[in-house]
């Protein structure tokens, strides 16, 4: 049982693509990166080369994986026990610099605390985010009329699912529907073109928001964390956004 690291994007979808493909739901950002990766290079997110991983069990099953794509957190699938400090001594082997981490809360705190005790990084909650997927839609009544005032994005379809975001309303025009009706909007655009799952993430510290994706539909998946590294009091450079 052993994680292995590798700059190669096509070692990793040979190694930890059909596990990532297994969870294509849970793993939404990382099918999305690869995508882009392999679509339009490895420099894609920027002019640190990305960095991938996989972490293999007994049976030479692989059964976890990360990727970080800098200036992003390392992004890490669930992790089997007591892999965390492991991984975290490998990476810090490799002299990989890690503005923070994205994963689920354990997972996110057992290797913080591991990546702590090997750097001497201090370790500071940035954002806790809530993946939804979408059951049954539900249009927003009543439907807002009016200009066009909020947008809404989704992904290129992987693994047969479409994530939604950007989400936004310029302040002046919130609590008014839009945002929700836009929402409503993409995600009956994605099932039209066959999606087999329509997800989205939330910010945690939104309660209206999280509170109009049930409304519209939305069921919760599972919750993350992404906690920011800082070394000597100076915080990482750190994009918050999946790719």
């Amino acid at each position: 049982m052993a994680w292995t690291l590798t700059g190669s994007l096509d070692d990793y979808v040979t190694m930890a693509g059909e596990f990532l493909r297994s969870r294509p739901v849970h793993n939404t950002i990382q099918l999305t990166a690869l995508q882009s990766l392999r679509a339009r290079g490895t420099s894609v997110f920027g002019d640190v080369a990305p960095l991938f991983g996989w972490w293999r069990s007994a049976v030479a099953e692989v059964s976890a994986a990360l990727l970080h794509t800098p200036p992003y957190p390392v992004l890490l699938t669930g992790l089997p026990e007591r892999s965390a400090d492991e991984l975290a001594g490998a990476l810090a082997a490799s002299g990989r610099q890690l503005p923070g981490v994205n994963a689920q809360q354990g997972d996110a705190a057992a290797f913080a605390a591991a990546w702590s005790r090997l750097t001497g990084a201090a370790c500071h909650e940035f954002r806790r985010t809530r993946l939804f997927r979408l059951e049954q839609l539900r249009a927003p009544v009543p439907f807002p009329r009016g200009a066009a005032v909020s947008l809404a994005g989704v992904s290129r379809p992987t693994a047969g699912v479409v994530r939604v975001a950007p989400v936004y309303t310029p302040p002046d025009h919130r609590g008014r529907g839009y945002g929700g009706a836009v929402t409503a909007a993409v995600s009956q655009a994605a099932l039209d073109a066959s999606a087999s799952h329509v997800v989205l993430f939330t910010d945690l510290a939104n309660p209206a928001s999280n509170a109009l994706y049930r409304r519209l539909g939305y069921r919760p998946v599972e919750d993350r964390v992404v906690l920011r590294f800082e070394l000597r009091g100076r915080p990482a450079p750190l994009t918050l956004e999946g790719p």
